[in-house]
């Protein structure tokens, strides 16, 4: 402890120019930005040019101080990091899901960074058929990611997609099965989203913009006469879209969406060379998704209905006006998914902030809720690959007990238990959770969950670590995560607060947390931290807190607003220059995203998105210590943003709190690919916050 006190005393000089190991100075080129007769000025603007060698220079010192300063805790690094690997089993393995003849699975190999994918056929005990070697394919690369297998539907082709880079570009790859043969075809730069249509040689994809990320087109392409014809492209730069197909293969869709609109079209899957049609025209805040039984589509639609309803239609009736209420909107149930089976549909909700899966039959008669007995957990359908079947695939997990997959007869509710996820070197006795609701400044109650020791007592000297999103109606449910038990041993309280801006407590509870109702968001948060101080969960000279990407602008806004309160938070690829971003619609998914958080072009918005956003709020304070990661080859959050924060943040700090950035130069908005690598990195945040408590 006293080299640890020794090396504090010297990272509290730094932050004042005085140690030997000073921070990297961050050159200034003062920026104007004008918008509404408002001038910022950005000091840091120049960190945005990827190809200026400067600037992978300046990331790269950043890189080597960061290491310099969490030199004297490595050790403990790679102690976590041994901790983490020893809760996974090395050679685990996915429940295999049936479909057609087939069992199709996924495992591991022990000391192998990625997985097989492999199917049997005709029964689990079938010869093994290695379908993706991904460990073998990954060889030579420092980032490698694949869609898996995409089955044509007379499972001898297979299509799978790759990133190498992080960028979430794939190039799509197309292998008989039948000879074992990967054809000549390839199809470059596309998101990886596709589907099959039912000649077993037609496949539909989504290709994103180049540089704004965008996915704006669907084509089709044909692997026999290797023709590639372009579908639809979506014109609304505030739209994306994708391509699916129903669970009773009959339709395929192509899905436009926007923050708060939606648009279907639907081909027959067994006439790809047709048009689609629209299912109904977009109507301003409509939201709608469709799926089909075979003989009738069936509506997930908002309209009069903000926590959602099932519709249907006829095949051959598909407008709006036409359509039937089957389930009815109801006040304190948010319905979330629909699965539609034979003979029977099965329903993803939410009710009180919890999941839970309804059971009806086609006409939503004979309902039965699948029950659960515990006080918070996260349930939801699985991978469920056959549409005649009385089978239902679902799964469960808490923060406590590992995930569990269950089929379930959706005829005599028979439940059986497939696959219970094998943690090695964990007892779930040992913790206890706990659900609690706060009630914040505006009045509002506020759920958060909570996992710790079993003997931990109500006595103010636990250190906390509270975890965040609330944003794009994201849920942050309390499923299980192996890797916060190296906190929690030490005595940490774990804590998830489901803020506004998710959707945990139905729609409104994100309608809530968005565009002029987004402090909401921040408040909520630091009202749960103070909360957990208040009635003795935690100690309040201990208290950290973890966010990534919409996550970590809250990180961001709560440093501005309560630096006081957090003594170290640690920011996963923040997007926090949220106006600079925002007003500039080259920057990948902007225009995307004016429904979430407004549209600065608009003065009120720009006023009000000022009024939070993270890097506009830096001024003379005394800022926590932070901890900010991001990625070179990020595609949602680009990387100058987290640079350029860290930069400012170290202009105004006030304090003697340690500010590092870590950059990932071979990765992008998902970090390190590689199952052990990623490891790495929850060791190294692990480490910083352990680090900053024993200060």
């Amino acid at each position: 402890m006293k080299r640890l006190s020794y090396v504090f005393l010297l990272l509290g000089a730094s932050c004042m120019h005085k140690n030997p190991l000073p921070f990297p100075q961050t050159e200034k080129k003062p920026v104007s930005l004008v918008k509404h007769q408002d001038t910022r000025v950005d000091d840091y603007f120049w960190l945005r040019d990827r190809e200026n060698p400067q600037v992978i220079e300046h990331l790269n010192q950043e890189n080597k101080y960061a290491d310099e300063v969490m030199k004297p805790v490595k050790s403990l690094e790679e102690k976590i990091f041994q901790e983490l690997k020893s809760r996974v089993k090395e050679d685990e393995s996915s429940a295999p899901a049936k479909d057609g003849n087939y069992y199709y699975s996924a495992r591991y190999e022990t000391g192998k960074q990625y997985p097989l994918f492999v199917r049997r056929e005709g029964s689990l005990q079938g010869k093994e058929e290695i379908l993706l070697n991904v460990p073998e394919m990954a060889q030579g690369h420092d980032f490698y990611q694949t869609t898996g297998p995409k089955m044509s539907p007379n499972h001898q082709m297979m299509a799978y997609a790759v990133d190498t880079v992080g960028r979430r570009f794939f190039t799509i790859y197309f292998k008989d099965l039948t000879t074992g043969k990967v054809l000549p075809d390839k199809i470059e730069n596309v998101t990886g989203n596709l589907v099959w249509a039912n000649d077993n040689e037609t496949v539909f994809y989504a290709q994103q913009h180049p540089e704004t990320l965008r996915a704006e087109k669907i084509y089709r392409y044909n692997i026999k006469s290797h023709q590639k014809d372009l579908v639809y492209f979506e014109k609304d730069e505030t739209f994306s879209c994708f391509a699916s197909k129903s669970l009773s293969k009959k339709f395929i869709y192509i899905n436009s969406q926007s923050t708060l609109t939606t648009e279907v079209q639907y081909l027959d899957a067994n006439t790809p060379k047709d048009i689609f049609k629209v299912f109904t025209p977009r109507e301003r805040e409509h939201e709608y998704s469709v799926t089909d039984g075979g003989d009738l589509f069936y509506i997930l639609t908002n309209k009069n209905a903000k926590n959602y309803k099932l519709m249907t239609a006829d095949l051959n009736h598909t407008d709006l006006k036409e359509w039937k209420e089957l389930i009815p909107h109801r006040e304190d149930t948010y319905l979330q998914d629909v699965t539609v089976f034979k003979n029977h549909l099965a329903l993803d909700e939410r009710k009180n902030g919890l999941t839970q899966i309804q059971i009806t039959d086609r006409q939503a008669k004979n309902a039965f809720t699948i029950p659960f007995a515990d006080e918070s957990y996260l349930a939801s359908v699985g991978d469920n690959r056959e549409f005649d079947t009385d089978l239902l695939r679902f799964d469960y997990e808490s923060m406590r007990l590992p995930p569990s997959v269950y089929d379930i007869n959706l005829n005599t509710h028979h439940q059986e238990l497939i696959k219970r996820h094998e943690v090695p070197n964990f007892n779930a006795e040992l913790y206890k959770t706990e659900r609690v609701f706060f009630t914040v400044r505006d009045g509002t109650k506020v759920p958060v969950s909570l996992i710790m020791k079993k003997e931990h007592k109500l006595d103010g000297t636990a250190p906390l670590l509270i975890y965040g999103y609330g944003s794009y109606g994201a849920n942050m449910d309390p499923w299980f995560n192996s890797d916060t038990f190296s906190l929690i041993d030490r005595g940490f309280v774990f804590a998830k607060a489901h803020i506004r801006g998710g959707s945990e407590m139905g729609r409104a509870w994100y309608d809530n947390g968005r565009t002029f109702h987004k402090m909401n968001t921040f408040f909520d948060f630091i009202d749960c931290t103070e909360a957990l101080v208040k009635n003795k969960y935690v100690d309040s000279k201990k208290v950290y807190a973890m966010g990534g990407s919409a996550g970590g602008l809250l990180m961001g806004a709560i440093m501005n607003l309560r630096p006081d309160l957090y003594t170290g938070i640690v920011a996963q690829v923040p997007f926090v220059d949220v106006i600079t971003t925002m007003l500039d619609d080259s920057i990948p998914l902007t225009t995307f995203e004016y429904d979430e958080w407004g549209n600065p072009n608009d003065p009120k918005a720009y006023a009000y998105i000022k009024s939070y956003s993270p890097y506009d709020n830096v001024e003379d304070k005394k800022y926590p210590n932070t901890f900010v990661t991001t990625g070179l080859h990020d595609s949602q959050v680009q990387y100058w943003e987290p640079a350029k924060w860290v930069a400012k943040l170290r202009d105004h700090n006030k304090g003697d709190s340690v500010i590092l950035l870590k950059t990932d130069m071979k990765a992008g908005h998902g970090g390190a690919s590689g199952r052990f690598d990623q490891l790495k990195d929850t060791a190294t945040d692990y480490a910083f916050i352990l680090m900053i408590n024993e200060k």
